[in-house]
């Protein structure tokens, strides 16, 4: 849980403003990206579900024998 202290600034006797701590901000600015890029990750996941999964050893085979070789300069 994310734990900050906010200070309330009211008008007219109703609290209208917030006012955070410099490192407040940031970790609540990080927990908002980091909740982003979960809910990103649970699209894709979702939406490749069905799709074939290939291993890091299998994709680095097909990048090698798909792509041709440069040769260096020297």
């Amino acid at each position: 849980m994310l734990k900050v202290k906010p200070e309330y600034l009211s008008k007219r006797g109703r609290r209208e403003f917030v006012v955070l701590t410099v490192e407040d901000f940031e970790r609540m600015k990080e927990a908002l990206e980091d909740a982003e890029d979960l809910r990103a990750l649970r699209r894709a996941t979702a939406r490749n579900a069905k799709a074939p999964y290939y291993s890091a050893a299998q994709v680095d085979r097909l990048l090698r024998t798909r792509s041709p070789r440069r040769k260096k300069a020297g």
